[in-house]
């Protein structure tokens, strides 16, 4: 169940909610968390869900060891359905992370739930604020300012859980955004025009950030080893 309160009763029910409400009633797949019923309370709402006693955060720190590449592979590719159907449906998540991954008592299946940041698109793009997702798992485009973005900011979460599952600790770990930024471009390399056109146009992006450079996708490459 989720509660979300009504802070001044003459404003109504906030945006946030009836877009999350809204989003969620379009979204009908077996990899996504089902809304049951909305109950409206004095002063508050309640989201009625199905019930998960799990999420995929408090399942790795009971469990206590990465998860074999069979099983990640699995979860992976029920995370991977559910993005995809969302997408389909032109709605960017925008929170994927292993708290907003549900499963249930089987082990075998899991649900991505939370679409209060979610958010419908379209082309051409939106403009969207970049402070989304966690920000372990944000993608480089949005850390670095960009308001215009799309499905990619999900696949980039997706992969920064993957590698979480198979290491029990995440792909990059920045203590403030800069930190995070500099965990990226010290593994894949600081961006520069001819793979990333556009990347120094991006307000974030200074001049006097290091240059990191990879040869050949070698750390990409050692990251995936197990896989």
């Amino acid at each position: 169940m989720k509660k979300i309160k009504i802070e001044h009763s003459d404003e109504g029910i906030p945006s946030t909610a009836i877009r999350e409400m809204s989003l969620l009633q379009e979204l009908d797949h077996p990899g996504i968390v089902n809304l049951l019923d909305i109950v409206h309370g004095e002063n508050k709402i309640y989201l009625v869900f199905e019930y998960f006693n799990l999420d995929m955060k408090k399942y790795l720190d009971k469990k206590g060891k990465p998860l074999t590449v069979p099983h990640v592979k699995h979860v992976i590719w029920q995370v991977l359905l559910a993005i995809l159907h969302c997408h389909q449906r032109r709605i960017m998540h925008r929170d994927l992370k292993p708290s907003n991954l549900l499963i249930d008592e089987s082990e075998k299946h899991v649900k991505i739930a939370d679409f209060g940041l979610a958010r419908s698109f379209g082309l051409p793009l939106k403009s969207y604020t970049h402070e989304v997702v966690t920000l372990w798992y944000r993608a480089p485009e949005v850390l670095l300012g960009s308001k215009v973005y799309s499905t990619g900011v999900d696949i980039w979460s997706v992969g920064c859980i993957l590698y979480e599952l198979a290491h029990r600790k995440p792909l990059f770990y920045g203590e403030s955004e800069i930190g995070q930024i500099f965990k990226i471009f010290k593994c894949l390399g600081t961006p520069v025009e001819e793979l990333w056109q556009g990347a120094s146009e991006l307000p974030e992006m200074k001049c006097t950030f290091p240059r990191w450079r990879v040869n050949g996708n070698e750390n990409l490459v050692k990251l995936c080893s197990n896989f």
